[in-house]
């Protein structure tokens, strides 16, 4: 699911999966709807919510009136790229949201041997 299909909708909660000290998953929750933010890992990577700029609360009880994903992706060549034939990668992605009461921006984080995906799902819970 393209994440901008959420501009409209009114998030009545916004809870949070630790793994650890990390924040693994975002569930968003309305009245007749709930979608999930993660990444599936797997064995020589890692992605996780590093940070979040702004008030989760912010984007409950009024209608998102922006949602945007942006993404930066860096391969670090490095000594490992020798030894394993892969190159080590790094994205950071931002998922920029707003409503009448503030804005949030989500970063995740990911990095990998650059063979694995780095990427965030947003997708619709059935």
């Amino acid at each position: 699911m393209d994440f901008s299909e959420i501009v409209g909708k009114t998030f009545t909660k916004i809870e949070k999966v630790m793994a650890g000290s990390y924040i693994e998953e975002l569930l968003f929750s309305t009245v007749e709807e709930q979608f999930k933010m993660y990444h599936n890992q797997d064995c020589c990577e890692s992605v996780y919510l590093e940070d979040v700029v702004g008030d989760l609360n912010d984007l409950i009880g009024k209608p998102i009136l922006m949602a945007y994903e942006a993404s930066n992706h860096d391969e670090v060549t490095n000594n490992r790229q020798a030894e394993d034939g892969y190159v080590d990668s790094e994205t950071w992605t931002f998922y920029h949201l707003a409503t009448i009461k503030g804005y949030v921006t989500l970063r995740w984080v990911g990095s990998s041997n650059g063979y694995y995906s780095e990427s965030v799902t947003f997708e619709k819970v059935d």
